[in-house]
């Protein structure tokens, strides 16, 4: 049978787990696909486009993404301040 660590510190332990943790947790932030077209985007948006007609487009160009997608796009838009990626 083993003999216990002498110089084993569970606090200290436990301090070292947690901050290993912390690091894994942090998320780190891509770019979106959608942000390459912010513009573009917005104005079909404040026009009067659909978010299915808004997915449509981004098709034509090669953007291939599903509609929820481009719905938590336009919410992450509107929470910078502009009112047009509102859903109606």
């Amino acid at each position: 049978m083993a003999e216990p660590n002498k110089f084993f510190d569970p606090n200290a332990e436990a301090v070292r787990l947690r901050a290993i943790t912390n690091a894994r947790r942090k998320t780190t932030f891509r770019q979106s696909r959608l942000d390459r077209y912010t513009a573009e985007l917005l104005q079909l948006r404040q026009a009067g486009a659909t978010i299915a007609e808004l997915q449509r487009w981004l098709r034509e160009r090669r953007v291939a993404v599903v509609h929820a997608t481009v719905s938590r796009w336009l919410n992450r838009q509107n929470a910078g301040g502009t009112n047009v990626g509102q859903i109606r």
